[in-house]
């Protein structure tokens, strides 16, 4: 039963990264009705940017709002000078654009930073705590803890600003947002801005406990796909608890199952079983065509 109850606390601290980057697909897809594959990339390449920072002699909380700040405009203008320009393209270019996006991120990101693999701190304390019985790391705790803090935050801001409204609206109802006179374009590019930003926080929990190169996030973003999938790839609260369930599902069939080398298959079979049973997720919305 306790070695049960740890797999299952491991297990929502690596959801808590899955839902942090599975809301930034979600984000993604209701403004443009693509997966971003290359969103596991630009954190990644964020994470360096954090990297530099912190060893260049800042302070771990500065260089990690710095780096959102650089995440942000950085997702704001690859939505500016990339994916405007093909928004009425063929799918397939679109996916042309995504698929370029991520060799060009783990590319640059070997050429500056070199492909060999490093530590990057964590912002919590190091010694293991004792929760009764059961064994828990202050960053696995805080893993869940930040990833709850983006939720309730990006919650507030879309359901209370008036700038949030209007994301919300020019992602779901462009024509009649350009008619209500919401800046559709605008709109857009923030959200790209935002995702990357959320994006940028997932790569910064995951760095510690998968260590810092350019294709930490290959695996990361295929389970975040799985959880947003899994929640619903229309719904962002739906797709944080897919994250949430995923994590835990891998770290029990790991654990129990099917064994710890070959886990990653949990993610393609979460996939592939919610595409064939459930298209839209446990929380996704049904789609009218008329």
């Amino acid at each position: 039963m306790e070695a049960l109850v740890n797999q299952l606390l491991s297990g929502l601290a690596s959801g808590g990264i899955y839902a942090s980057l599975a809301l930034a697909l979600v984000m993604i897809y209701q403004a443009t009705h693509h997966v971003n594959f290359a969103q596991g990339e630009m954190a990644m390449f964020s994470t360096y940017v954090a990297w530099t920072l912190i060893a260049a002699g800042f302070g771990y909380w500065a260089a990690f709002f710095l780096t959102l700040a650089f995440a942000f405009g950085l997702g704001f203008l690859i939505e500016r000078l990339l994916v405007r320009p093909v928004a009425r393209a063929p799918v397939l270019s679109v996916v042309v654009v995504f698929i370029g996006l991520l060799v060009i991120f783990n590319s640059l990101a070997g050429w500056l930073f070199s492909y060999s693999i490093r530590s990057f701190p964590s912002p919590f304390p190091q010694e293991t705590l004792h929760l009764g019985r059961y064994l828990v790391t202050p960053h696995q705790l805080g893993a869940v803890g930040v990833t709850l803090i983006v939720l309730v935050l990006v919650f507030a801001f879309f359901r209370y600003t008036a700038t949030g409204l209007a994301m919300r609206a020019a992602a779901q109802h462009p024509d009649s947002s350009r008619l209500a006179g919401i800046r559709v374009g605008r709109m857009l590019a923030l959200g790209w801005g935002l995702a990357a930003a959320i994006g940028a926080t997932a790569g910064m929990m995951a760095a510690p406990v998968v260590y810092l190169e350019p294709n930490m996030m290959s695996g990361i973003l295929l389970y975040a796909f799985a959880g947003a999938l899994l929640g619903g790839i229309d719904n962002p609260g739906g797709a944080v608890l897919g994250g949430f369930l995923v994590g835990v599902l891998e770290n029990l069939l790991g654990a129990y199952v099917i064994g710890t080398e070959i886990k990653l298959s949990v993610a393609l079979f979460l996939i592939v079983a919610v595409l064939l049973v459930r298209p839209r997720g446990l929380f996704g919305g049904r789609s009218l065509r008329s």
